[in-house]
């Protein structure tokens, strides 16, 4: 139950503001599959379990999603979470996993997802980020006025300077 459930908020947390998208004669509304219209990709993760952890980022409505999945051994993938198109992998130090698992078992980070927040997203054309956790979905933007989730940031900081991932917009 919670997996369509995460789904559905992770793709309305990375589209943003831009709910509504204008269509043209030249441009053809998508094809809808059924029961997978409105799923996300099938590299983009749903569910974590403890340890893991999943950082998604859309640069605007339009740009490609980025992601970045660690495992609980400190090993990565990475898939265009750069921008720019190259998927890698990579693993963790012993110290910057030992400090990620740490961060993982925070209890204050159940208090930083979406739903404990009831984040909404504000911003259009920001750098969406979202990271995915056994607690649950935490996203900001990174836009002006908006603060990053303190733990969630300390996350985000620690993959940003051991991954190809990307801090900012």
């Amino acid at each position: 139950m919670i997996v369509p459930f995460l789904g559905a908020v992770l793709v309305t947390a990375l589209a943003g503001c831009s709910l509504v998208r204008a269509e043209s004669a030249d441009d053809p509304a998508p094809a809808q599959n059924g029961a997978a219209a409105g799923l996300p990709a099938p590299e983009v993760p749903t569910t974590v379990s403890e340890g893991q952890v999943a950082l998604l980022q859309k640069l605007g409505a339009d740009g490609p999603l980025r992601t970045l999945r660690v495992e609980p051994d400190g090993t990565w993938k990475c898939i265009d979470c750069a921008g720019d198109g190259v998927t890698s992998a990579g693993a963790l130090n012993p110290e910057q996993t030992s400090r990620l698992q740490q961060m993982l078992a925070d209890p204050r980070l159940a208090k930083e997802t979406d739903e404990a927040r009831k984040y909404r997203a504000t911003c259009i054309d920001a750098l969406t980020s979202s990271l995915l956790t056994a607690a649950g979905l935490t996203t900001w933007q990174d836009c002006p006025g908006e603060e990053r989730p303190p733990t969630a940031g300390e996350i985000l900081l620690l993959l940003t300077q051991a991954t190809p991932a990307e801090l900012e917009g």
